[in-house]
């Protein structure tokens, strides 16, 4: 453990937050966001406990903080990927399976945020003061409108709805994500009893599917 010494500049204290929230990724790239400990986290990083939380209220502001920074990368990318992935000539019936179809490859690919998504009502967003909490909430409301934006975009029959569209498809890949990691002891069920698996997901098979349905469903409904 290295000697802790304050941070004279804010040039010095955002290096040192900048050091956390790297160590915190790179912990992430490692292990699922349930295994990352605040202890392990100030070990990896070289300070003390009380050190770290001077930065952060908490762990869960790291990962907070983490979460919106990957969903950032995330949207930077997907707009050329929507683009080249779906075809404008198409009935919205084809755009909306090819939405889908799009987004889930782009998650794939993005197994970290998938992961924070999934722990993001249930456990980041608990243990954190009513500054961090808003403040991370205002960049997620301005990172759904940005998905809102681009589904608008390619899917100009949503209308309005295209906001609820995206909300709800957050929560569906966090749900996904979870349901198609099944625990250990749920796996060597599995194995033992074949007929118990009738419920098990394929991440991506099942985030297409959910998505795509949770689409015509939104276009099937009258705008309010």
């Amino acid at each position: 453990m290295t000697t802790f010494q304050r941070a004279r500049s804010e040039e010095q204290r955002e290096s040192r937050r900048r050091a956390i929230l790297d160590t915190a990724a790179a912990m992430l790239d490692e292990m699922p966001v349930s295994a990352v400990s605040l202890n392990e986290l100030s070990r990896r990083v070289g300070l003390a406990k009380s050190n770290v939380l001077r930065y952060f209220d908490s762990r869960e502001a790291v990962l907070l903080e983490l979460l919106d920074q990957a969903w950032k990368e995330w949207s930077a990318d997907l707009p050329d990927r929507l683009a080249s992935g779906i075809n404008a000539g198409e009935t919205v019936d084809v755009r909306g399976e090819q939405f889908a179809a799009t987004v889930t490859a782009s998650l794939t690919e993005r197994q970290v945020l998938c992961d924070l998504l999934s722990a993001q009502a249930g456990v980041l967003e608990h243990n954190v003061s009513p500054e961090v909490a808003a403040r991370y909430k205002r960049a997620a409301i301005g990172n759904v409108g940005e998905l809102a934006a681009l589904a608008r975009l390619h899917l100009p029959e949503l209308g309005e709805r295209a906001g609820q569209l995206a909300a709800a498809a957050v929560m569906v890949i966090g749900a996904v994500w979870t349901h198609a990691r099944p625990s250990q002891a749920m796996l060597a069920a599995y194995d033992a009893d074949p007929t118990l698996a009738v419920l098990k997901l394929d991440f991506a098979a099942s985030l297409r599917e959910f998505l795509a349905t949770l689409i015509a469903g939104t276009l099937a409904r009258p705008s309010s």
